[in-house]
């Protein structure tokens, strides 16, 4: 069975609008999707003592994730407070809470016996990628952080490089991918939206139109895809073939609400920061 670990943020999305929390963060959502798409996955990152902690530790381990390097400390769970544009999710606030953590020797000494270990730009992680990527192939989202420089160090660490490219023009998607490739990256996942996604090796390129979906919530759709995208690789499917699925797991994602599901009701007092959860 295909191992991979995912090691970074979390966050409860806030729908205020719907009176409902989620679980996510594109660390938390890529272990979750590869366990939904059959890897054994594992989770190392950090969350409160509160109940939007215990939120993510439940839905995690709801799910089948390994939460066994899952730290439980004191502060506050990260949150991100949710806003739409139709089905588009827009980000109107955040608070990092305690997310942001340093991995320790043991985490990455766990992380030797996984297939994959998974880092997003958003986890605050760069300084320790080296020692990630030593211990597992790294797959790296960049999302939609575009300096020369930042590729430059991360890029030739990476058995997949992900980026989010809806908002560019197709040569700049293109451009990106070719200096990921050129610096080292085995692989180079752009996703655009609606626009479909590419994925490309050393030599050879491969494309994916966006699947029809009934979106209501276009949140979790890039991590779904970069999952999906990983699995198939480390599970030694035909690079189109993992494409297309990735196409069709995303679209699917985009058809509820929440990245991964798991909501819960929310209490919003005058500030987020003492957000609970109704029965808690």
């Amino acid at each position: 069975m295909v191992k991979i670990a995912a090691v970074g943020d979390n966050v409860v999305d806030c729908y205020v609008s719907r009176g409902l929390m989620y679980p996510g963060g594109n660390c938390l959502n890529v272990s979750v999707f590869a366990r939904r798409f059959g890897a054994a996955s594992a989770y190392i990152g950090a969350i409160g003592a509160d109940p939007a902690g215990r939120l993510i530790a439940t839905a995690l381990n709801e799910e089948g994730v390994d939460t066994s390097r899952l730290r439980v400390v004191e502060g506050q769970t990260a949150y991100c407070v949710i806003g739409h544009h139709g089905a588009d999710r827009l980000f109107l606030t955040s608070d990092l809470g305690v997310s942001v953590f340093e991995p320790s020797r043991e985490d990455l000494v766990f992380l030797r016996g996984f297939d994959a270990v998974h880092v997003g730009q958003s986890s605050g992680l760069d300084r320790f990628v080296p020692a990630i990527a030593a211990a597992a192939p790294l797959s790296y989202d960049f999302s939609v952080r575009r300096d020369a420089a930042h590729r430059e160090a991360i890029g030739p660490l990476c058995f997949l490089s992900s980026v989010s490219g809806g908002d560019i023009p197709p040569d700049q998607a293109e451009s990106i991918a070719d200096h990921l490739l050129t610096l080292g990256s085995q692989w180079v996942l752009v996703t655009r939206g609606g626009e479909g996604a590419m994925l490309a090796r050393a030599g050879a390129g491969f494309r994916v139109a966006a699947f029809p979906a009934d979106a209501v919530d276009t949140l979790g759709a890039g991590d779904a895809f970069t999952a999906r995208v990983l699995f198939g690789l480390k599970h030694g499917e035909p690079p189109q073939t993992a494409l297309e699925a990735a196409s069709i797991a995303a679209a699917r994602t985009c058809e509820y609400f929440g990245a991964v599901g798991h909501g819960a009701p929310l209490d919003v007092a005058a500030d987020l920061r003492h957000m609970t959860i109704r029965g808690s």
